[in-house]
C-alpha cells in the first residue's frame, strides 16, 4: 500500500476571541500556523491524498474542523465536544497568567519552569486531540500539538 500524501495546505481560524489575544498567545498562534503550513500530517481517513484547507472554529460548545479540498469546496466536517479539553484549556489559561506575572517580576527561573509546564500541557492536549480525531482524521503528534495551540487561541474568554 502506498503512503498517504494528504496534508493540510492552509488553515483558517474563525472566532471573535482571536482579536483579544495577548502578545504571547498571538506569537504562539502565528508560530503554530507557520509550522503547520511548513510541515504536517493531516487528512480525513476516507481521503488519504487530500490536500486540504481547514476552517477551524468553536461553535455551540464544539470544535469544528470544516475540511475542504484545494478549491475550498466542502469535503467533511468533524465536530468534537469541547468538554474533554476543558481542564487543559483552563490550566493553559492559568499558565499564561502566571507567565505574564513572572515576566512582569523578571523572574527568569519561574519563566523557564512555566514554559516547561506549558510544553507539557501542549503535549497532553496533542494526545487528546489525536485520540478525539481517531477514525475520522489521520494526524501525527506534531500536527496535533500545533492544532491544540490553535484551539487554545480560539477558546480565549472575551
Amino acid at each position: 500500500m502506498a503512503e498517504a500524501k494528504g496534508r493540510l495546505t492552509r488553515i483558517a481560524l474563525e472566532g471573535v476571541s482571536l482579536h483579544r489575544l495577548s502578545a504571547l498567545q498571538e506569537a504562539d498562534r502565528d508560530q503554530a500556523v507557520a509550522d503547520l503550513q511548513a510541515e504536517n500530517a493531516f487528512y480525513p481517513t476516507a481521503h488519504p491524498d487530500l490536500q486540504s484547507i481547514v476552517h477551524l472554529s468553536i461553535r455551540d460548545g464544539r470544535l469544528i474542523f470544516d475540511i475542504r479540498d484545494e478549491t475550498d469546496a466542502p469535503v467533511l466536517a468533524v465536530g468534537l465536544a469541547m468538554s474533554p479539553f476543558k481542564m487543559l484549556l483552563k490550566d493553559y489559561q492559568m499558565l499564561l497568567d502566571s507567565y505574564a506575572h513572572a515576566i512582569a517580576e523578571g523572574r527568569e527561573a519561574k519563566i523557564q519552569a512555566i514554559d516547561m509546564g506549558r510544553r507539557g500541557l501542549h503535549n497532553e492536549g496533542a494526545t487528546l486531540m489525536a485520540a478525539r480525531l481517531e477514525g475520522k482524521v489521520e494526524i501525527d503528534f506534531p500536527t496535533a500539538r500545533r492544532l491544540f495551540t490553535l484551539v487554545c487561541a480560539l477558546h480565549q474568554k472575551l
